[in-house]
């Protein structure tokens, strides 16, 4: 291919005959596709299954161009597009300027300012996470990814939304349902009518509903007793929302984001602490650096905002399992022109992957990459890492806008449990990685208790 730049290659990959192959590894071990692909054949290669061809891109410069160098040739990719129709319009899969109102109307949310006021409402809701894992101790096995799930949600209701989302039982299992969809249009590249009555269909229906009828009830409850002066999240999306002309749209567009909100703003963190808890159980000696760290630190008192940056150490451990485990797994684009990445062609409407997961692992950046090590983290090792070879998430413009009170709540409760508590893998529990929105354990994690020792 000759253009006004010069020669441009196409990236390598398997042949067209591979793709009966491709198709069952992309619907039953997505990570080990993309780290296939990228251990044999390099920083950029091509996947043609069925009707697609997908284009990973797999080195720091090649995510720091598709994601924020040139990141408006780049609309929200496969993945994002299946999950529309669970998620709606919501900031996860919006575009446009659609996309830029519902930042303005969310970012001020999550200002470092306000979110600093949040800690003490952290940590209180992080006390009641160790309080119910306590009650535990001696007794069966429990669900730590449930129980940081239900922390998470008590975290997000208390200091987003002012309310209380602990009386929604169904929550948690509705949005699994919506994730399992979204997945399967993935998987099928859409191929499946959704008006068939399939057991995973019906699922999504009921639990599709189930979420639409939640944030309707907490609009409700919020718009009779709105004030104009409240600055939650919830109270915001409102009063952006009533400025619509068309009142449909603004109640389709609040309905939208608050579900996007929902998921987002509780899964990624859930899932960082449900592997911090197992790693930390698979390497003790990290599990008692940070215990001695948070010992010096806070003693047995709650945290206040002055002791977030003194648990460095367990900061480090933090960024080391989200490099292993990144919450945002996979960042997937769509191009809106011919481009040219890394002296590879993209044509235009070529579905592209920057993919976090073996971003991390990529030998040129990270000395033997499967192993935990939070030393990696350290700040004299961190100085001259290329900025991109870290990215658990994402980067450019479309940024988690969360992070900050994440990486907040996961330092505390990961602090608070290690202080109080030993938690160990019931024996035999096969720790699986499974890769829906974000990177999760499948089938939760059992974890006997029992006090620190």
């Amino acid at each position: 291919m000759r253009t006004a730049t010069g020669s441009r290659r196409v990236p390598p990959g398997p042949p067209r005959r591979a793709t009966l192959g491709l198709l069952q590894k992309l619907a039953g071990d997505r990570l080990g596709l993309l780290s296939s692909a990228a251990q044999r054949y390099g920083d950029a290669s091509r996947l043609r299954i069925g009707p697609k061809t997908l284009y990973l891109f797999n080195h720091p410069e090649h995510a720091k161009y598709i994601l924020a160098d040139n990141a408006a040739n780049y609309a929200k990719g496969i993945g994002y597009i299946q999950a529309r129709r669970a998620l709606g319009d919501g900031l996860l899969t919006s575009e446009g300027e659609l996309w830029r109102k519902q930042r303005r109307t969310i970012q001020p949310v999550f200002q470092h300012k306000r979110i600093a006021g949040q800690v003490g409402a952290i940590a209180e809701e992080a006390a009641k996470l160790v309080a119910r894992l306590r009650s535990a101790e001696g007794g069966d096995p429990v669900d730590v990814v449930a129980e940081t799930t239900s922390y998470t949600l008590g975290v997000l209701g208390r200091t987003l939304l002012d309310a209380d989302l602990g009386a929604f039982d169904s929550l948690a299992g509705s949005f699994e349902a919506v994730q399992d969809q979204a997945m399967f249009e993935m998987e099928s590249m859409g191929a499946v009518p959704h008006w068939l009555p399939l057991p995973r269909q019906l699922r999504f229906r009921r639990a599709r509903a189930d979420l639409q009828g939640i944030v309707d009830h907490l609009v409700r409850e919020r718009e009779a007793n709105l004030r104009e002066d409240a600055d939650d999240l919830l109270s915001r999306l409102i009063l952006s929302t009533r400025q619509e002309g068309d009142r449909a749209v603004g109640r389709r567009r609040l309905r939208d984001e608050l579900v996007t909100l929902l998921l987002a703003g509780h899964e990624t963190t859930a899932a960082t602490l449900g592997w911090s808890l197992y790693l930390l159980d698979e390497h003790p000696d990290v599990r008692e650096g940070i215990r001695s760290e948070v010992a010096g630190v806070l003693g047995d008192r709650l945290p206040v905002l002055e002791d977030v940056p003194r648990m460095t150490y367990t900061s480090m451990v933090l960024q080391e399992v989200m490099r292993l485990y990144p919450p945002v797994w996979i960042l997937a684009r769509r191009s809106r022109a011919d481009d040219e990445v890394g002296g590879y062609a993209v044509p235009a409407g070529s579905d592209v992957l920057v993919c976090p997961y073996t971003l991390h692992r990529h030998p040129d950046f990270w000395a033997d990459p499967e192993r935990f090590d939070p030393e990696r983290f350290a700040p004299d090792r961190t100085a001259n890492r290329a900025r991109y070879a870290h990215i658990p998430f994402g980067a450019g413009p479309r940024f988690c806008v969360g992070s900050h009170l994440g990486l907040m709540e996961a330092t505390l409760a990961l602090a608070m449990i290690t202080r109080d508590l030993d938690l160990s893998t019931v024996a035999g529990t096969s720790v699986v990685p499974e890769p829906m929105l974000s990177l999760r354990i499948r089938d939760g994690l059992p974890m006997t208790v029992r006090a620190a020792s």
